[in-house]
């Protein structure tokens, strides 16, 4: 049996602490040395000092940094700092957002499990649980917003409901706490992909979503320099059936991934106000474009769950828009290849704004029938707004636009 988690010293904080203050403080203490930015500890493995100590902490009796597959102080600072921002006792880190849904299946889930996944999710996402299926596990795909339709697809042997909101790319948004009343009705766990807002705009737990799942390749990094992911959830379920998956499997977090992770939490939220503001301005340009079909972004009135979004997300829309321009890919990909200033590119949450065409990138292994059953059309750009200046980005994107009008 774990013992209980005290060999491991916590900061020092208010209790009452506050989520800017956690996003700079939460971590470990300092070395002896007392240094004031986190360490970075590029080590593969720790001495004990004895064979009777070495024994009690590999077989997880004592609480203590073992061997940095499974236990890092670094990549422990990264987890305790997500953890007290998403509201959860505890947090795993992983290589990448993948791999922590990776783990999440592997950790919850075994043959004749069921899963209820939204429609509308990452293309990688429903690839992932889709390929589950060869082992037994069986996933119903159903819409984003129709909560009926969840409570619909239950059955005696599913374990998870799974949901990204807002979603990538059309940003749906699901309301979280009527799937986490779905999710106990029927015995299972709702997990959350906070990714798009990160805890700085919402924190699922707090809505009834039990377990949060994160790339920190987005925003929590927000500079595009590493790929990380994480789980949050409690910490009993991590000890009990996340961890021993991580000790055997190891889609671990790297110490170094972890410690850019870490600090760019620092500046999570002002990022995200600033990021999200210029977002609003970039979607409310685009709604009078005469090139532009539909924008989709949770900060305008005319999105269907704009109250919904506002209600969950801080009263900020986030920093993601997707749009359809007429002519289809052509018309798309004319307005990419007239940018000067946005990075075509898949990934997302950096300062630098980023211009996708989904169809072809980040759910270009999806069917057309399933991108069309999500809404994605061969018109359709993500666009994840960074910190250009505003009027800067829109003459970049009416080089284009101007050629479809």
């Amino acid at each position: 049996m774990n013992k209980p988690r005290v060999g491991i010293p916590r900061v020092d904080l208010p209790a009452d602490a506050r989520l800017d203050t956690l996003a700079v403080r939460e971590g470990l203490p300092p070395s002896q040395y007392g240094e004031n930015a986190e360490a970075l500890y590029l080590t593969s493995s720790f001495v004990h000092p004895d064979a009777a100590t070495a024994a009690r902490r590999f077989a997880n009796e004592e609480e203590a940094f073992v061997y940095s597959r499974f236990s890092n102080p670094t990549v422990t600072m990264m987890e305790r700092r997500l953890a007290a921002l998403e509201g959860t006792s505890g947090c795993i880190g992983t290589s990448s957002g993948m791999a922590a849904i990776t783990l999440l299946i592997l950790g919850l889930l075994k043959s004749g499990d069921h899963v209820v996944c939204s429609q509308s999710v990452f293309g990688s996402t429903i690839k992932l649980f889709q390929d589950f299926a060869r082992f037994g596990v069986e996933t119903s795909f159903v819409s984003q917003t129709d909560v009926a339709a969840w409570k619909a697809a239950l059955r005696p042997t599913t374990r998870l409901l799974f949901a990204e909101t807002p979603t990538n790319p059309l940003t749906e948004v699901c309301d979280i706490a009527a799937l986490a009343e779905v999710a106990r009705s029927g015995g299972a766990l709702l997990a959350v992909d906070n990714c798009f807002c990160s805890p700085a705009l919402q924190q699922p737990v707090k809505l009834g979503a039990d377990i949060v799942i994160h790339s920190g390749t987005k925003y929590l990094d927000g500079q595009g320099r590493v790929i990380a992911g994480a789980v949050c959830a409690p910490q009993a379920l991590i000890d009990s059936q996340l961890m021993p998956v991580m000790r055997s499997a190891g889609m671990s977090l790297s110490p170094f991934n972890a410690w850019v992770v870490l600090k760019g939490m620092e500046t999570l939220a002002i990022r995200m106000q600033a990021q999200s503001a210029r977002a609003l301005q970039i979607a409310q340009w685009l709604e009078a474009q005469p090139a532009v079909e539909r924008v989709h972004y949770p900060g305008l009135p005319s999105h269907p769950q704009h109250a919904l979004a506002m209600a969950q997300q801080s009263g900020v829309g986030g920093a993601v828009l997707s749009f359809t321009v007429k002519g289809e890919r052509a018309g798309a990909w004319a307005v990419s290849d007239a940018t000067r200033i946005c990075s075509i590119t898949s990934n997302l949450g950096d300062t630098k704004t980023t211009l996708t065409h989904p169809s072809t990138t980040s759910h270009g292994r999806l069917s057309e029938a399933q991108r069309q059953a999500a809404g994605i059309l061969q018109g359709t750009l993500r666009l994840a707004v960074g910190l250009e200046d505003v009027e800067d980005l829109k003459n970049d994107l009416h080089a284009g636009l101007s050629k479809i009008a």
